[in-house]
């Protein structure tokens, strides 16, 4: 008896997950809490069915299996259990979520990711003219860029797609061998110490690019050596970056050691010069530069020259075409904080899979240049319309055009809606990951609404950078755009919204880097079926997609057309397919 009561007062433990526990009621948790009690002297007919004896240890873990079986399968089938969908997550309250349009999710640790992306992920709908939209702050360990379409794992699952297929490059490599006679005129070049070139560059980071590479050329035309070139205070931006802000001025001077003598200030022997100074017509030949500056620069010792944009040729002889490679692809690499925050942000956006990046030219100056409107209501058309007649100097498109005509002449940025058709015609999985450059829409975030909607999974570098990233380059608009240009040249697929600095250079990076895919939208033959209104979706997405079955960055040879640019068309002069293919820079 000693005994029996002994065993009566032992307790045992059993562990269950909290789950099952939740979804047991509480009668039930507490029969599992209590010893099992001996039969009333007059059971009911229902105790005499659940007459078991307890006593016996197995049969008490079996119940107990079955019943946490019962409750397992439950909790699995329930889907209205209010428990998160990643266990690894902490969400703020509710009440925190309605003062931003971005929110934080961890990229390796804690990344902002757009607001209204995690709303069309949640919801599955974006609704941008009636719902405001709310900030969620999401801290999500081990996922970057959470998006739809995971798997268990909370792994992006990337939709194939032929839209990530790569263009045929032919076998075309960077080819940069200069001739017998190139290298032999180097030698003297390179030990000048009695000219010198200096040149003042402007407009945003892309232009100044272009100068710079004009520069070098001018610069071994007259075989002089050069000065670092001074970046002129942009009057739009602001911005007062110096070229060794923006770019690896060690590198620069080293890459073209073999070229031309660079420098990074006037020597004291020509402090007190006073410069000839210049400014060269537009498409200037070799010789012309020659006779024009040559024989007053062996004379005064220094010759400085202004607005470089477009003034020198684009058919230049072989050597030169060449080194304009070479300063494009190679010289100009971006400085080290910049390049490394670039990199970063194009990590992140690789890190589940391959991306497309847009460069959108939205911003208001641009449909004011252009004579364009945005075409979002006539609201955001009136305030174009009234700041081009404020100032009519600013508009470069054509003036005796409407509106219309320049917009079937291909002359005008596409909107949200038209990128957005284009991409769905061309066959972006819905889940593709876009990176978006450019500068602040017209309308706002209202003006991407079209593309959010589509494509959910849609960020900026606001979007991907860590607390604090952005801030050293914070009101520098050039070396904004130079994270913009790396995000973009590291893209799988890239596509500009409108011609431009930028568009041109990338799409001549790209080539040079084996000819990635780079769209190139053919706006005066698609937008009339933009237009059709009665045209099926299917039709008009057989039909865009011929459009472009050309355009997707395949080599094409720049001596196909008379004035193209060496550094957007690299082949034949910088790029070759045979045994050539080697590079001596």
């Amino acid at each position: 008896m000693a005994k029996s009561k002994n065993k009566a007062k032992k307790l045992s433990y059993i562990s269950v997950p909290s789950q099952i526990i939740n979804s047991i009621s509480s009668s039930s948790l507490q029969s599992l809490l209590e010893s099992p009690k001996k039969s009333s002297s007059r059971p009911t007919s229902m105790n005499k069915f659940f007459n078991f004896n307890f006593t016996s240890p197995r049969l008490f873990f079996s119940t107990l299996f079955f019943i946490g079986l019962f409750g397992m399968i439950k909790f699995g089938f329930d889907v209205d259990i209010p428990f998160s969908p990643y266990p690894c997550s902490i969400s703020l309250p509710q009440q925190h979520q309605h003062s931003k349009l971005q929110s934080k999710s961890k990229l390796g640790a804690v990344s902002k990711v757009d607001e209204s992306v995690h709303n069309a992920e949640k919801e599955g709908v974006f609704n941008a003219a009636t719902n405001s939209l709310s900030q969620s702050h999401t801290m999500v360990s081990n996922v970057q860029l959470q998006a739809r379409g995971s798997n268990v794992d909370g792994e992006e699952v990337v939709e194939k797609s032929e839209f990530w297929k790569q263009p045929n490059g032919l076998g075309y490599k960077p080819c940069l061998e200069f001739s017998r006679d190139y290298r032999m005129a180097s030698e003297g070049v390179v030990k000048e110490r009695r000219k010198y070139l200096m040149v003042v560059v402007s407009g945003g980071m892309n232009q100044q690019r272009n100068q710079i590479v004009d520069a070098v050329v001018i610069a071994r035309i007259l075989g002089a050596s050069l000065v670092v070139p001074i970046l002129q205070v942009n009057v739009i931006w602001g911005d007062e970056s110096e070229f060794a802000d923006i770019f690896d001025l060690e590198h620069f001077k080293r890459v073209l050691a073999n070229d031309v003598h660079v420098v990074s200030a006037l020597p004291s022997t020509h402090l007190m010069t006073k410069p000839v100074e210049g400014s060269p017509p537009l498409h200037v030949t070799p010789s012309w530069i020659r006779a024009r500056y040559l024989k007053r620069l062996n004379r005064e010792g220094v010759l400085l020259l202004r607005g470089l944009d477009s003034r020198l040729s684009k058919d230049l002889p072989s050597d030169l075409q060449k080194l304009r490679c070479k300063v494009a692809f190679n010289a100009l690499r971006f400085a080290k904080p910049v390049q490394e925050l670039g990199n970063k942000i194009a990590e992140r956006m690789k890190s589940k899979g391959p991306y497309l990046a847009l460069h959108l030219r939205m911003e208001k100056d641009v449909w004011v240049r252009t004579g364009c409107l945005p075409g979002l209501s006539p609201k955001y058309d009136e305030i174009v319309n009234n700041e081009r007649i404020q100032r009519p100097k600013l508009l470069t498109a054509r003036s005796n055009m409407t509106y219309h005509e320049r917009k079937l002449a291909g002359l005008c940025p596409l909107n949200a809606v038209e990128v957005t058709r284009l991409l769905k015609a061309l066959g972006a999985p819905k889940n593709t990951r876009i990176y978006w450059a450019g500068g602040e829409p017209l309308g706002g975030k209202e003006a991407l609404y079209p593309l959010i909607n589509e494509f959910q999974h849609f960020y900026s570098k606001a979007d991907l950078a860590l607390p604090g990233e952005l801030e050293p380059f914070k009101n520098k608009a050039s070396l904004m755009a130079a994270i913009d240009y790396i995000v973009c040249e590291k893209s799988d697929v890239f596509m500009p919204s409108h011609g431009g600095n930028m568009g041109h250079a990338i799409q001549g990076h790209r080539a040079y880097a084996g000819h990635k895919k780079y769209i190139t939208p053919n706006k005066r033959q698609m937008l009339p079926y933009f237009l059709n209104s009665s045209l099926p979706e299917a039709e008009f997405n057989k039909i865009v997609k011929g459009l472009h079955q050309d355009s997707l960055g395949q080599p094409e040879l720049r001596t196909s057309k008379a004035g193209r640019d060496v550094t957007k068309y690299p082949v034949p002069e910088c790029m070759c397919n045979g045994s050539r293919s080697r590079s001596r820079s």
